[in-house]
Parts: C-alpha cells; sequence; structure tokens
C-alpha cells in the first residue's frame, strides 16, 4: 500500500511538473507602493494598483551610467541617455542594448536634451552655456550661445539646463537664474532670439504687501525680491504645446501653455518639488517628483492616479532616490530616470490602467458611448472610482438616459454634469406638470375668492377665524410670533425684550433648537448642487455640541465684557436678543433649502446671494442688539464686540491648554495603573 502511494505521489508530481513547464505562468511582484486618487469630494483614498514595476536599466550595454540627468524616448524605440557625469550622450534601445555613444569631447556639463523624430539630438549644456545640435549620426552640427539681443538682458547669463524643440525648429530653452521665462529661440540666422514665453506669475500676501509698504527704499533694496520662479522642467506635444512644471511654487506647479504662454490647466493636487513632466498617449499628463512620486493628470487636470516613493536604502524595484525626467513609451509605460541610482525605473500599467486609458481617450475625443464599454469595466472594478463614474455620467447626457446620469454624477460630485442632467429632467417635469399645476392654482384661487364672498355674506369662516386667533393670542405663540416684528423693528424689539417682556427663556430656546434643526438638515439634506458634506457622511451629535457651546461662549463672553463696561443688558436679555437677532435665518432658510433642491448650477447663485443677504441681516441686528440692549453708543458697541472677540479667543485657547494638561495627566495615571496590575501579576 505504501509503495502503491509513494508511486501515486511521484505520477502527480512529474504530472504537475510537466504541466507547469508547458504552460508558462506570469508573476508580478507586488509593488513596494501604495497607488491613490482623489474622489469628487477631494479626499485622497486608495485605489488599485494602477502601474507595477517592470524593470531597471542599470547599464546600457557594457557602459555604466554616471549621474544621468536627462533622457528622451522616441516612438520606434530608441533612448537617447544624457550621461552627464561623463559628459556624453547614450543610445540605447528599450531592453538596454547599446546603439551608439557620441558628444564626448565636446559636452561639458549637460543637463538636458531633446531628440526629434528624425533623431536630431539638441543637448542644452550649463557650463559651455551653449545649447549643441547632433545629427542622426551622432555628429555635432551647430551651436547655440547666448542671444545677443537687447530684450535678452545684457547682464543675464546663458546657463541653458532643460530644452524642447517644435516641429518648425523653435528652442524652447530654460536657463538655470533666469526669472523672466523659457527662452525662445528660432534657428533662423545661426540663432535667432524671439523672447521670453511662459513667464511664472508672483504672488504676495496681505502681510508681505503692507510691510513692504511700511519700509524705506533702502530696507526696501536689501529685502529679498518677489521674482517669479524659474521653471524646473518642460516638454512639448504633437500639438506644439509647452508643458512645465515649477519646483516650490503652491499654485501652477504643472502648466499647459498654449501658443500665447496662457496656462490652460490648473491640476487640482500640486507636489512642491515637481522634477519633470511628460505628456501621455490618451491626453494624460504624467508629473514625477524629486522624491519619485509620479502623478498622472487627466486632460483638465484631475488626479488619475499617485504612485511611487522614495527609496529607504533597501534599493526594492519601483522606488527612487532623486528623479531627474520621465517619458512614456508608444505601450504606455513609465519611464523614469534616477540620477543618484544611475539607472532608468520602468513601470507598465495594470489591466485597469489600461481599461481606464481606453476610457479616457475615448471620453476626451468625444466618443462617448464607445467609452462606456471600458468604463463600465473599470467600475466593475473599482464602483467608486471618481473619474470613471463622471465620465459614465457624461456618457449617459449624451444618450439622454438623464436618471442614471444623476446617480453617477453625484458619486464623482460632478456638479457640471449633475446640474445639466437634472436641467433636462426639470424641462421634462416641466413639460407634463407645468399646465396641471397651473390650473390647481387657479382653482386654489377660485376657491379662495368664493370663500370671502361667502364669508362675507354668510359668515361661514366666523368659527375657524376665533379658533385661530384663541390660538394666536396664546402667550407661547405671541413670543414666537415676536420673532417676526423684531427682523423688521430691531430697535423697538430690543425695547421689548428688555423694558416690556416680549418673550421668555421658552420661546427663546424653542427659536434657538429650530435654528440648530434647521442647520442640520441644510447641512445633511439641502440640494447636491450646494452640498459640502460626503453623502452619507453624518455627525449630527457633533454639529449640535458645537454649535450649542459656541452660542453659550459668546453670550457668556459677551456678557462679562458687557458687565465690565458699564452695560444696562442681563444675562436673560442678552440671550433672547441675540436668539432673536437670529430670525432671519428661521424665516429664510427653509426658502433657501427648497431653492436648493430646484437650481442648476447656472441658478445657484440665487441662492447664495440669498444666503448671504440672510447673513447680513443677522450680523446687523446682533450689533443693534447689543446696543440697544446695553445702550452703548455705535463706537462703544465696536469696543465691545472687539473685546468680546479677544475673550472669545484666549477663552477657546485655555480650553485647549487644559485639554493637553489633562491629556497629559490622564496618560501619566493610565501608565501608572498598568505598572500596578503588572506588577501584581506578576
Amino acid at each position: 500500500m505504501k509503495k502503491v502511494s509513494k508511486k501515486l505521489l511521484l505520477s502527480l508530481a512529474a504530472i504537475l511538473l510537466a504541466v507547469a513547464m508547458a504552460a508558462p505562468l506570469e508573476v508580478y511582484a507586488d509593488a513596494p507602493y501604495k497607488t491613490y486618487t482623489v474622489d469628487g469630494y477631494e479626499y485622497v483614498t486608495e485605489t488599485q494598483t494602477a502601474y507595477l514595476p517592470y524593470k531597471t536599466i542599470t547599464k546600457v550595454g557594457e557602459e555604466a551610467l554616471n549621474g544621468p540627468t536627462d533622457f528622451t524616448l522616441l516612438e520606434d524605440g530608441t533612448m537617447y541617455i544624457l550621461d552627464s557625469g561623463n559628459a556624453r550622450v547614450v543610445v540605447s534601445d528599450l531592453e538596454g542594448g547599446l546603439i551608439d555613444v557620441f558628444g564626448e569631447g565636446t559636452l561639458v556639463n549637460p543637463k538636458g536634451i531633446y531628440v526629434t523624430p528624425e533623431h536630431i539630438c539638441y543637448v542644452a549644456d550649463r557650463d559651455a552655456k551653449s545649447v549643441f545640435v547632433f545629427d542622426e549620426s551622432g555628429k555635432l552640427i551647430q551651436t547655440y550661445g547666448k542671444p545677443e539681443h537687447a530684450l535678452y538682458g545684457s547682464t543675464q547669463d546663458f546657463l541653458p539646463t532643460k530644452i524642447v524643440v517644435n516641429s518648425a525648429g523653435t528652442m524652447y530653452v530654460i536657463c538655470e537664474s533666469n526669472t523672466n521665462g523659457i527662452v525662445q529661440i528660432s534657428p533662423v540666422e545661426g540663432g535667432t532670439f524671439l523672447g521670453y514665453f511662459g513667464t511664472n506669475s508672483t504672488r504676495a500676501n496681505l502681510w508681505t504687501i503692507v510691510w513692504r509698504a511700511l519700509q524705506t527704499e533702502a530696507q526696501r533694496a536689501r529685502s529679498q525680491s518677489n521674482l517669479p520662479s524659474t521653471p524646473t522642467n518642460l516638454a512639448i506635444d504633437e500639438k506644439g504645446l509647452i508643458y512645465t512644471v515649477t519646483a516650490g511654487e503652491r499654485f501652477e506647479t504643472l502648466k499647459r501653455m498654449n501658443i500665447a504662454g496662457i496656462n490652460m490647466i490648473d491640476p487640482d493636487r500640486y507636489d512642491p518639488t515637481p522634477a519633470a513632466v511628460a505628456v501621455g498617449n490618451h491626453d494624460n499628463v504624467f508629473m514625477a517628483s524629486t522624491q519619485g512620486y509620479i502623478y498622472e493628470f487627466n486632460n483638465e487636470g484631475d488626479l488619475l492616479f499617485v504612485f511611487g516613493g522614495g527609496d529607504d536604502g533597501q534599493q526594492r524595484i519601483g522606488l527612487s532616490t532623486r528623479v531627474e525626467a520621465i517619458q512614456i513609451g508608444s505601450d504606455d509605460k513609465i519611464y523614469v530616470l534616477d540620477s543618484e541610482k544611475a539607472q532608468i525605473q520602468i513601470y507598465e500599467p495594470t489591466e485597469f490602467t489600461s481599461l481606464l486609458h481606453q476610457a479616457l481617450y475615448l471620453f476626451s475625443k468625444g466618443r462617448y458611448t464607445e467609452s462606456k464599454e471600458p468604463l463600465d469595466q473599470v467600475l466593475q472594478m473599482n464602483n467608486l472610482f471618481s473619474y470613471a463614474n463622471m465620465a459614465m455620467g457624461r456618457a449617459l447626457i449624451q444618450e439622454e438616459d438623464y436618471d442614471k446620469a444623476l446617480y453617477y454624477a453625484r458619486i464623482s460630485k460632478d456638479f457640471s454634469g449633475y446640474s445639466d442632467a437634472f436641467w433636462e429632467i426639470r424641462n421634462q417635469w416641466l413639460k407634463d406638470y407645468l399646465v396641471p399645476v397651473f390650473l390647481v392654482i387657479v382653482a386654489i384661487l377660485i376657491i379662495k375668492k368664493v370663500l370671502q364672498v361667502l364669508d362675507r355674506k354668510k359668515g361661514i369662516l366666523a368659527g375657524p377665524r376665533k379658533v385661530l386667533e384663541r390660538f394666536r393670542n396664546r402667550k407661547l405663540v405671541k413670543e414666537l410670533r415676536y420673532m417676526f416684528y423684531f427682523m423688521r423693528h430691531p430697535i423697538d424689539g430690543c425695547y421689548g425684550i428688555k423694558r416690556e417682556g416680549r418673550v421668555s427663556l421658552l420661546s427663546t430656546n424653542i427659536i434657538l433648537v429650530l435654528g440648530i434643526v434647521f442647520y442640520v438638515l441644510n447641512k445633511y439634506f439641502c440640494g447636491f448642487l450646494l452640498k459640502n458634506v460626503r453623502e452619507g457622511s453624518y455627525d449630527i451629535v457633533s454639529d449640535i455640541g458645537l454649535l450649542i457651546i459656541a452660542f453659550v461662549l459668546v453670550t457668556g463672553c459677551n456678557y462679562l465684557i458687557c458687565t465690565i463696561n458699564e452695560g444696562e443688558g442681563k444675562l436673560k436679555h442678552i440671550y433672547s436678543s441675540f436668539v432673536y437677532s437670529f430670525a432671519p435665518y428661521i424665516v429664510l432658510m427653509p426658502v433657501i433649502f427648497l431653492l436648493s433642491h430646484v437650481v442648476t448650477y447656472n441658478e445657484v447663485f440665487f441662492v447664495e446671494f440669498a444666503t448671504m443677504f440672510m447673513y447680513v441681516w443677522i450680523l446687523i441686528l446682533v450689533f443693534l442688539s447689543i446696543k440697544e440692549i446695553n445702550d452703548y453708543s455705535v463706537k462703544d458697541t465696536v469696543k465691545i464686540i472687539g473685546l468680546t472677540l479677544f475673550t472669545i479667543l484666549i477663552a477657546v485657547l485655555l480650553a485647549f491648554i487644559i485639554y493637553v494638561l489633562w491629556s497629559q495627566v490622564f496618560e501619566f495615571l493610565q501608565a501608572i495603573v498598568g505598572e500596578v496590575v503588572y506588577r501584581i501579576g506578576s
């Protein structure tokens, strides 16, 4: 029996080995990084791995690279690597096979390279202060030095670091320390300076503006000038559009400029240390940071993926030390040049990314119906991927399936798509129900008129009127109705609160509760176009708690300051006047809430204007209530408000300090208890 079992096991092993040898098996190592995207609510979320490490080129043939700073990848699979440490250009195929080497003896400290489809090679050499041009065989055919033009600047040095060339042969050169912009040089007449292109803008905060205004001429001369930053790197697409990245900028880190130098892209994410930019094959853009993070954006600047990162010394494939350049292959592989490792990292797209690229390309070309199939496959893999949901919603709009389009627009937070779909749905609703609604309104008006006539003749409404009058004359109802009078006549309203007892704590608390309820309803259930919280996310208890704490803090601090400054108001009067000052919120918020559900994106202005009008009205009422309740002048009221705000700040800081100290005491006591338990147990 044992012999039979051994023979059976050996037979099975032989069969499995034969199958394994006959059928090739692809095995992918897990990526040493996570991939993230941004959802419609601007939250960074983890998603499927977009690109996997594929290969690393450490040598070209037997030639080792030394501090490479740039490279160019052509469609025919040829790579031109700028081997800066050896002052030469190394030509390679996609597998790292050596094709050619040239530039030795000519190049000094090359920093940037660009190669045309005809294999004409342009090299920006910083220390040589020149742009060298080599033909397809590696022979030097042209040299461009500093432009001899008055507009270039006689004192401005020419230190080229990066270069691209358009189809007409015009060179776009980034020069170190040249804050005027990208240098444009035409090949005509041995190099003609055309001007500066794509100059970065400067920004100054309010404090800088005020500080410089207060400085003397001598101080301003010694202080650091607010000069625009020099671009870090650039790329060019087949249409001749220039892409730049600029390190250290918070705004417009990545730019796509037309022929007039106007930026046409505004990414929703930025990196403070961008190293390079590359144009993809599907109307997408890639940006690599110095630390090794790779960003992929769509044509409008929406972030699709960010992945990669810095190597911690373990030499893991897919992680970088210092990125210098990035290129995209015709097969969508990403090639990243690492100068410190002296190697090129290659990443290949996963199935998820390939499907997304297919949909991305079709969608950008307006072929919405065709994009639905790959989008549907993407959503089967990740039904929360924001861009795919947005694109699916837009495709459904084109097919006039507006109800489903609303669903996808809500998931992706696509305001524009939601507005377009809702516009169509609302128009259809008006076509179907406008006449019936009009007839109902006319019928109601007719019935009202008939009842009024019958009431004058027969008195049929006398009974209901008496009941209504008795209800309106109830003390609590009169106190609640008083807020309408307070809104229109705040000065007299404050007198009624202070001298006539027109309100009570009960009515005041009811109005406060109504205000809190309206706030919560509007925050979580208002129209989609005005909603600022994530769908399905509720934190109602915290909201109510914060509102109550804020109101108690404001009321208490104001009462304290008014008492110190001889204010006449009692705590009850100040509290009631503050609450009644929010009467416009109670009256207008339900109207604003309803409007938020029926407006489109182009009509949101009306809701925003109504909201602003409401808050201005409230501020005026609060100001007048502080003035009238305490019998202050306008000047004294302004002073009291300033002191109240300062007191609130002190109270918040004190609470924070107490919280920090208590947390430390609690941790200390917890540690003591844990130690005691440990010693007793041992």
